[in-house]
């Protein structure tokens, strides 16, 4: 019998509030969707997945995003977004504009190389994300989504009454 890997779920006990078993099963399942995601970029496209976001962020602002909104959309430092944008320029896939409205900011925007890419990266991410859910039936997975859903909007009423 293989040895299953040890996850953030193995630390619970019988006795844990069900809530926090699910919390755990929660993010286990998150933290094993990514991993397999940065490794499939890595070895198809010598990418990372936060260039990967980047881009995506870019993909569906043809206009471009500022670095403060990309910094925001990513939830990540504007210097983290710096770092990926310099690189991602180097490699002629978005360029910097400045900003008409504020000359100390500038817009970044997708080049036509950058769209290219990106949309065949896209295109395998889109099949890998299918993949890795083929173990659940359709049914099961539009209730999962109809749930997550429940959580989502209950989280986001409790974000506002604070």
């Amino acid at each position: 019998m293989p040895a299953v890997k040890p996850d953030l779920e193995t630390r619970l006990a019988e006795d844990h509030h069900q809530a926090i078993k699910l919390w755990l099963r929660l993010l286990t399942c998150t933290n094993l969707i990514t991993g397999q995601i940065r490794t499939r970029l890595r070895e198809h496209f010598q990418t990372t997945l936060p260039r990967f976001d980047l881009l995506a962020q870019l993909e569906r602002h043809p206009e471009g995003l500022k670095m403060s909104e990309l910094s925001k959309r990513m939830m990540v430092t504007t210097g983290n977004v710096t770092g990926i944008t310099d690189q991602l320029e180097a490699e002629g896939l978005v360029r910097r504009e400045p900003d008409p409205q504020d000359r100390r900011a500038f817009t970044v925007k997708l080049t036509p190389l950058g769209r290219q890419v990106f949309a065949r990266m896209a295109q395998e991410h889109e099949g890998w994300v299918i993949e890795l859910f083929e173990g659940l039936s359709s049914s099961e997975k539009e209730q999962m989504y109809t749930l997550l859903g429940k959580l989502k909007t209950h989280l986001n009423g409790k974000e506002a009454r604070r």
